[in-house]
């Protein structure tokens, strides 16, 4: 029997990561894997990467802001829930899983126009904008986190899952990420995560508190796409990319300490690592506070040190690197009693109920 999913999700890295861990287990299963996205968003790139099948639609942004763009969205929409409907009759589709992402919303609405199951995820605490959407149309929401009913006004069936992760990042050779970098195992490292994009606040940060910091840490920076400084491409103990992929596991296993943004995906696999993390959120200037949230509910379980994005300065994170080399045998026990793992292998089965 032919088993046909199309996965959906983008915007960002983080509506992208988790479809990306379930892909080998669903072809595992015996799943024939199909992906919607939007026409320029990241997704693309990520998809294409690694052969599947990726198709195009028209979406447009989700706002919560006054634009002239907001007029003209709602065409987009349109026309890529039409789009969205052909398409999914053309792949035989038998379940959509929806990650979140404003190009979700077209295929969610498509697919329930064709009677086609709908399994939506959220990572955060609380919904985005296009999920809260969706979940009306949704026969099963997966949760990273438990979620007040008063976010979640669907019939679905509703059950935490935790959050998919990929399985590649369990597999680290913290020999092999030293040599990458060209380090050795005498001095911790230390590793910056600014997020897919990278960041450029922390990104500041870092490089104003190089000199210092390499007294301590080894730095191993992922910096963001265009973001590299040439100019410290020589500094000794410090070793910069715009983005990892495949080596990306190797890094993990050779840092003592992470610097973070709390994107609920990234969070959940410095959990899972048992790894010690300072969280740098986004500022709600900049996204609707999911990673704020995120970061509050770890803190005040004492796993997570957190700065806020307008409070980080070298001072702060000197101070906040104090305070996890004091606390880190606490956190690693703390984040051990979590037991977080990959939700790849529950999610497939409640994908397979729906055939």
């Amino acid at each position: 029997m032919s088993k046909n999913i199309v996965l959906t999700g983008g915007g960002t890295a983080g509506h992208v990561t988790p479809n990306m861990a379930l892909i080998p287990v669903l072809q595992q299963d015996g799943w024939t894997v199909q992906y919607i996205g939007s026409v320029n968003g990241v997704e693309r790139s990520m998809i294409e990467k690694i052969d599947i099948p990726y198709y195009a639609i028209q979406s447009g942004k989700l706002r919560r802001y006054f634009s002239l763009k907001n007029f003209f969205d709602p065409l987009h929409i349109m026309m890529g829930t039409i789009q969205s409907f052909f398409l999914l009759r053309d792949l035989k589709t038998d379940v959509v899983f929806s990650k979140g992402g404003f190009v979700t919303l077209p295929v969610v609405v498509a697919a329930y126009l064709n009677r086609i199951p709908v399994v939506v995820h959220e990572s955060d605490m609380t919904p985005g904008l296009a999920n809260r959407l969706s979940f009306p149309f949704a026969k099963y929401i997966c949760l990273n986190f438990s979620m007040k009913k008063k976010h979640i006004k669907s019939r679905a069936r509703v059950e935490v899952t935790g959050t998919p992760i990929r399985a590649e990042l369990f597999t680290g050779n913290k020999n092999k990420g030293l040599e990458r970098c060209g380090f050795t195992a005498e001095k911790p490292c230390l590793l910056v995560i600014g997020g897919g994009q990278g960041s450029s606040v922390i990104n500041q940060c870092i490089r104003a508190s190089l000199d210092v910091l390499c007294q301590r840490y080894q730095i191993i920076h992922l910096c963001g796409p265009g973001k590299l400084d040439e100019a410290l491409f020589n500094h000794p103990g410090y070793y910069q990319l715009d983005y990892a992929n495949e080596e990306l596991p190797d890094l993990f296993a050779a840092s003592d300490l992470i610097v973070s943004r709390a994107g609920a995906n990234s969070l959940c696999e410095l959990l899972a690592l048992k790894k010690p993390h300072i969280l740098v959120p986004l500022s709600r200037k900049a996204s609707r506070g999911d990673q704020i949230q995120n970061a509050r509910y770890f803190e005040e379980q004492g796993i997570s040190e957190v700065i806020q994005e307008e409070n980080l300065t070298p001072t702060t994170l000197l101070q906040s690197i104090d305070h996890v080399e004091v606390r880190r045998d606490e956190m690693i026990k703390k984040m051990a009693d979590l037991e977080v793992a990959s939700a790849t292998t529950r999610i497939v089965t409640i994908l397979n109920q729906f055939l």
